[in-house]
């Protein structure tokens, strides 16, 4: 027992340092854009993609090959420049499971159809799901991140200025050259821009730090639910119930995997191994799917961006391309 807890600690370490690291890099990167960005043109754009949406955010999941961790601070910086709900539905979904590292994966052990076959039920799924959900009242169930934006005042423009009659002007203010009154020279001003610049790496600075409060207590539960998973979790269990050509099995896989957290350089392998002893492709399909985009782990951390009934909602459709890829699977390989 001491020896299981041993290693449920070393996982829980692992994990959760990469985590921590991957989401304050992550918040830090997508204040540095929601701040560098004009957020009225990006708002403009994003709002034109219209019936759209779900497609673009299938297609925003392929080449970025997030974690949950990774995954949660880029969809809430896109709620907080405006992208339509169905946008950041679709692309919470695509991301984990559409991504070009997880289909490679799928390519090398499993060859070229099954992977296509995978490619096309995670990303069709993600395009139906996300623009159905984002039709419904589960687009306004997203919790928005709170922080003070506080800026500085200090720049040359707050500055008191004074006429001729009163206080002589300083010879040199940020760099400006000497103005004397009824000259028409502007002076060279450096200082509002400097000053403009400090307030938006201030303001990328407190959202990341609020983005990152704000998803870590998450992360951390995730890290603890993929230690205790991982070790308490037996293989022959799995095997017993799983390891077999009952179409039965796809269900039961897909449900299996939510309480999994299944890394994909893991996951493969041990699948396969599965699939030699007698399993079938379409339950080694859905435990992918299902264990991969709706893990316990990942659930815990996506509830900081959105509420019960978008979580519903998400595992829901999870489960659904799971369970209806395992039988197409099963139908066909």
């Amino acid at each position: 027992m001491n020896e299981k807890l041993n290693l449920a600690l070393e996982e829980f370490i692992h994990v959760g340092l990469v985590l921590v690291i991957v989401i304050a890099l992550v918040s830090v990167v997508t204040g540095l854009i929601r701040a560098y960005i004009p957020q009225d043109k990006l708002q403009k754009r994003l709002s034109k993609t219209g019936k759209y949406g779900g497609l673009m955010g299938a297609l925003l999941g392929i080449p970025t090959p997030f974690c949950s961790a990774s995954m949660v601070p880029v969809s809430m910086g896109m709620v907080e420049m405006g992208a339509p709900f169905a946008m950041v539905f679709s692309f919470l979904l695509s991301a984990p499971l559409a991504n070009f590292v997880v289909v490679g994966f799928i390519l090398g052990v499993f060859g070229w159809k099954v992977a296509l076959v995978y490619f096309l039920i995670v990303f069709i799924g993600a395009i139906l799901f996300g623009t159905l959900v984002g039709k419904t009242s589960i687009k306004n169930e997203v919790k928005r991140i709170s922080f003070d934006k506080k800026t500085s005042n200090a720049s040359c423009s707050s500055q008191q200025t004074t006429s001729c009659s009163e206080a002589p002007q300083p010879s040199n203010v940020c760099g400006s050259t000497p103005n004397t009154c009824g000259t028409t020279e502007t002076p060279t001003n450096t200082c509002g821009q400097v000053a403009a610049s400090n307030n938006k790496l201030k303001e990328a600075l407190t959202f990341g730090w609020a983005l990152f409060k704000r998803i870590l207590p998450y992360v951390l539960l995730g890290a603890v639910i993929s230690a205790v998973s991982a070790v308490f979790v037996p293989d022959a269990w799995v095997q017993k119930h799983l390891g077999n050509d009952s179409p039965l099995a796809i269900p039961i896989a897909a449900v299996i995997g939510v309480p999994l957290y299944l890394r994909i350089e893991m996951a493969i392998p041990i699948l396969k191994a599965l699939i030699v002893k007698g399993m079938s492709m379409g339950a080694a399909m859905a435990l992918i799917i299902g264990g991969t985009g709706a893990s316990l782990p990942e659930i815990a951390i996506i509830s900081s961006m959105l509420k019960p009934k978008a979580i519903i909602a998400f595992v829901i459709s999870v489960m659904v391309m799971a369970i209806v890829g395992g039988f197409i699977f099963y139908l066909f390989f």
